[in-house]
């Protein structure tokens, strides 16, 4: 596998890593019907855990078995599978090598109480994402939670020892907790400092959300309104939230969110692109689709990073 140009140059960003992240980061970018371009789609697969079973998997039943996950990534031509140790150990063996995979290293649950803390589990290691041959962990963090610090805190350690033991990184950056409200969990001032802490935080990829014209923050708004910063389109505010992460020397990828129809998720794809994203990070609107719809789906997505749709 010969790394073509584009993703040399996305590499050359990562100054301070060792050759052993940029190999996994270098296996994601020339993975799949989108290798070698610069753009990415991952399957992401933790929604069991954040949601339960039923809500997550009954629309599609075959979506109960992980094997199910790594073969749709598979013959989708994604990039990257990642899911909690328990779904990836399941399928360690049979798909090894097959597809890079990302071990979630921490996880929430809905049957908490409201009262708890937005937080998060730590539920894998970085020696189980080694075991099971995962190119990184993932890990979410919630800015704007009471519990946050303690996430960066965690984050930092295991980013430290993942780096050192050649795995990547990869950061769910989703803000909500005792801080924000429910509109700005998606304001796009939000979103941008949600990137750029995951970027200080060492993330060598980043995931967020897609942003509103909202903005929360009455300082920050004085400051987008001063200095005319354009958020008055989603290709503008996805280029915003890269212009956030270190000026595109990160990637980042945004997630696709609640099930939707598909000519929504082919927009905020558009928009994606347009705005210089790396690409979707793309669970509940594609494993809950038949498996038929979802490889028709996701054969699009691909046309449309390519510049084809």
């Amino acid at each position: 596998m010969r790394a073509t140009r584009t993703v040399q140059k996305i590499l050359a960003n990562y100054e301070g890593e060792t050759p052993g992240v940029k190999a996994n980061l270098c296996r994601m970018l020339m993975q799949g019907k989108l290798g070698g371009t610069g753009k990415m789609i991952i399957l992401p697969v933790d929604q069991g855990f954040e949601h339960g079973p039923a809500r997550s998997f009954a629309p599609n039943p075959a979506g109960y078995d992980p094997h199910y996950h790594y073969q749709l990534a598979i013959d989708a031509g994604l990039n990257a599978y990642a899911a909690p140790l328990g779904a990836l150990e399941a399928g360690a063996d049979t798909f090894a090598g097959q597809i890079p995979t990302i071990l979630k290293v921490n996880s929430a649950n809905s049957v908490m109480s409201d009262t708890a803390g937005k937080n998060q589990a730590v539920t894998a290691s970085v020696d189980d994402a080694l075991r099971i041959g995962a190119s990184a962990i993932g890990f979410t963090i919630y800015p704007g939670s009471d519990m946050a610090l303690d996430m960066y805190e965690e984050i930092v350690e295991m980013r430290r020892e993942a780096a050192a033991k050649g795995v990547a990184t990869v950061i769910w950056s989703y803000p909500r907790g005792e801080g924000i409200t429910k509109e700005g969990e998606t304001a796009i001032d939000v979103a941008a400092y949600a990137a750029h802490m995951a970027a200080l935080l060492g993330a060598h990829i980043i995931k967020i959300k897609l942003s509103t014209d909202h903005i929360m923050q009455p300082e920050a708004k004085k400051v987008y309104d001063k200095e005319g910063i354009d958020i008055s389109t989603l290709p503008a505010r996805v280029k915003h939230c890269v212009q956030s992460s270190f000026n595109g020397r990160r990637i980042i990828v945004f997630s696709g969110g609640a099930a939707k129809g598909t000519d929504a998720v082919y927009d905020d794809a558009r928009a994606i692109r347009d705005g210089g994203g790396n690409g979707s990070i793309i669970g509940r609107n594609s494993f809950q689709r038949s498996r038929e719809d979802a490889l028709a789906m996701l054969g699009k997505l691909v046309d449309i990073y390519r510049g084809k749709a």
